[in-house]
């Protein structure tokens, strides 16, 4: 669950618990937050998705945290997670070791579309799946994102890495 905790009025300081975990972040506008020692913003969503992408977040943690926004936010959130994922060159065998990870049925709708060419089409139609399945969505896409950027974080980005998003610790 993410809830803001405390604002201070003139510092923009807030503090976000995300699960059981307490991080301070400072509003740099209504909807991105920097972290305290990163210099780049971040939106809030941004760095949650990638907190659980490199193991700094619970994989329980994210997918709560998910579940507590509102259907928009949710469908807002599935679409940025496929931006993510074609920015990591997600492959449709990234989907296949996604479901696996990602504690959803093989034959739930989302695994059935993520492991199956061309990726972003099938992507889109897991973006346009009924409200009741975006969780099963969310961790089905969360977790082949997570596949895709380890690969380009191992490959790609290893030690001169200057995305903000790489270099949350």
């Amino acid at each position: 669950m993410v809830k803001e905790v405390a604002e201070g009025a003139t510092s923009g300081r807030t503090t976000i618990q995300v699960g059981q975990t307490m991080q301070n972040w400072t509003r740099v506008s209504p909807m991105s937050y920097s972290s305290l020692g990163v210099g780049d913003q971040l939106k809030a969503s941004e760095r949650i998705i990638n907190e659980v992408a490199q193991g700094l977040l619970g994989w329980e943690e994210g997918v709560s945290w998910f579940s507590s926004l509102e259907q928009v936010e949710q469908k807002a959130v599935l679409h940025e997670v496929v931006r993510y994922s074609m920015q990591a060159h997600a492959t449709a065998e990234d989907g296949r070791e996604g479901v696996l990870r990602s504690g959803v049925k093989p034959t739930a709708n989302p695994a059935v579309l993520i492991v199956r060419e061309p990726l972003l089409q099938q992507m889109g139609k897991i973006i346009n799946l009924p409200e009741a399945e975006y969780v099963k969505a969310f961790r089905v896409l969360l977790s082949t994102f997570v596949v895709a950027d380890t690969r380009r974080r191992e490959l790609e980005c290893r030690g001169s890495c200057s995305h903000a998003w790489h270099n949350l610790t």
